[in-house]
This record gives C-alpha cells, structure tokens and sequence, in this order.
C-alpha cells in the first residue's frame, strides 16, 4: 500500500489487515513523517535545499535609455516594453525624457501596454540639479522632482532616479566625461555649500515621496556623488525609508568594485551598464559575476535594470546584455 492509500484507511480497516500489514504501513508513516521532520529542519537551517525552499531569483529590467542615447529621434517607450516582454524580462525603467508628453492618457496607455504584456514599469529616470547658489533656481528642480514624483505615482511606479546636481564650471556634457566627471567648485562657494543645497532640496521632496508611495533613490551620477563618499554623505544625513541609492554599475570609473561595495547596503535600485560596440563616452570591461556577489552579500533583493550604453545597434545588444545579466546572476545563486 502507498502512502495516499496509508491516509484514506480508516480504523476498522486497520483492524481486519494482518498484523505484518498494519505494522508496515505504521512504520512508513513513522518513516515519512520523520523524513519531512528532517527535510524541514535542514531546510530550515538553510543546510539542504528541498522540495519545500523557494530559490531567489533576481529580476532584471530593461532602461529605456538603452534603445535611446539622446542623440537621434526618441524611441518609443511602447517599443521598449515590447522588447521587454519579448525576453522574458520583468521590468523597464521609463527615462523621463523619453516620454511623448504628459498627458493622462499617454501615461494611461503605457500603463495598459505594460500590464498586457506582463511587464511591471519599475522606475522613472528623471534630471534634476539641487547644486545652484540661487534658492529660486534650486525651488524649480524641487518643484521639478515633486512633478515627477506625481507622474510615477499616476503610472503606478514606485521608485524615481535622483540626481544630486553638479557645479556646471563645465558646461558641455562632452567635455565632463573628457574630464572624468570631474569638475571645479563654483568660484565664491565650498563643497559644503554644494551638499547642504542637496540634502535640504531632497528633504523637501520626502513629505510627498511618502504621501505618494514612491521612493527616491540618488544614483552616483556625476557631480557630489561621483565617489561613493559624497553619496553616502546625503544619504547618510537624511534618516528616511523613502530614501536609497541607485547604484549605477558604470558611473565608477576608476578602481569600481570597491566602490560598489561600499553603496551596496544602502542601494534599492541597480542599473548595469554594458558597452557592446564601445561605449558612447568610455568603455568598461565589468565583471558581473563578481557584480552579482556583492549585492548578493548584502541580500540585495530588487531590480537589476540594464542600461546598455553601446554604440552597437541596441537589436542586437539588449539581448546580448540580458542573456549575460541572467547568466552573472544566476551563477551567483
């Protein structure tokens, strides 16, 4: 007799069994029972996995960045998603300048074309610069973020890119990546200026982070956090669960894994550069094994969003990154 057929008998059928019968089926179920006793414990202890563990398994998103570099005509955000369900990835990350317009029934739309093809709209990659000695200046790009805040809120999107803001001695984009991303402090004003403008300007955006279930994740993106100091310097100062870091796995251009290390507890958003056909400013060789053991090490649990940075067509590239992405994360599980 099965087990199933163990549990269906009744007492009296027990009864009218010979006794060896009757002894066998107690001493499976003994042994069954003891079985799933250990199986538990060991799972429970993390020793073995079993039938009854659910394996983690991170998520990947696709940026809408990728299919656009800002240089041609604006790719549409409906086409990102297609792509998105097409590779079986999870997410994408809108980039606000992206968009088409505003309107309720734009965003509506994006939002009905994400459902239906089973994609979740992660986050909204949104510019603004809380780095200016003018407070009517610094007010807009508050005032700019809270907006955005809205428009994730309406799209249903939990999660908005920050920017810091950066001194502007260098004016052209070009020339900053020439430089590094390095730039001199505005004559007249000190590095602290420059960090009490931001910390304040992020402080007012909060209140309506959390009135709106969106969070506010600032990513090392040039100006005061291009080193990981200057990150964890803001975030470190603004005690708030609406508060994260974006770490950006490119935007480290020296020495990186270190680096990343040290964002890695506080990060609730990842996007992962790749550079297939060399990138449009520079080029890194990242090692995403290596990538993936850090987040890993800090049971980093969310999106991994790909920004794929190349000149090579990104047809071809997109699919080329993710299939690596999954590879790198799952050989870190």
């Amino acid at each position: 007799m099965n087990q199933a057929g163990y549990w269906a008998m009744k007492p009296s059928d027990v009864k009218k069994c010979p006794s060896s019968r009757a002894n066998q089926a107690s001493s499976s179920r003994r042994t069954f029972l003891t079985q799933l006793s250990l199986a538990t414990a060991a799972a429970t202890a993390g020793c073995v996995s079993t039938p009854f563990q659910v394996q983690a398994r991170t998520k990947l998103g696709i940026s809408s960045y990728s299919y656009w570099h800002f240089k041609t005509e604006k790719y549409p955000l409906e086409k990102v998603i297609d792509h998105a369900g097409e590779l079986g990835v999870e997410g994408v990350d809108l980039l606000h300048r992206q968009m088409e317009n505003e309107s309720a029934g734009y965003m509506q739309r994006l939002k009905r074309h994400a459902f239906v093809n089973g994609v979740d709209l992660i986050a909204l990659s949104i510019h603004q610069d809380f780095v200016d000695p003018d407070p009517v200046v610094r007010t807009k790009n508050i005032d700019h973020t809270i907006h955005c805040l809205e428009l994730a809120h309406e799209m249903g999107i939990p999660c908005i890119r920050l920017n810091s803001g950066r001194w502007n001695t260098i004016k052209s984009f070009d020339d900053l990546m020439a430089a590094r991303g390095d730039e001199p402090i505005l004559p007249g004003h000190t590095e602290d200026d420059g960090f009490e403008w931001c910390i304040d300007g992020i402080e007012r955006c909060l209140a309506h982070a959390e009135r709106l279930g969106v969070a506010l994740a600032l990513e090392n993106h040039w100006g005061l956090t291009r080193t990981p100091e200057g990150l964890l310097r803001i975030v470190n100062s603004i005690d708030s669960p609406w508060l994260g870091v974006l770490m950006d796995t490119g935007n480290f251009l020296e020495d990186p894994y270190p680096k990343l290390e040290a964002i890695a507890p506080k990060t609730i958003f990842v996007q992962a550069k790749t550079y297939y056909g060399d990138g449009e400013w520079y080029t890194l060789d990242l090692d995403y094994q290596r990538i993936a053991k850090i987040l890993q090490s800090v049971n980093y649990s969310g999106y991994v969003s790909l920004e794929m940075e190349g000149k090579s067509p990104a047809s071809e590239a997109v699919p080329k990154s993710i299939a690596m992405l999954r590879r790198a994360f799952q050989h870190s599980s």
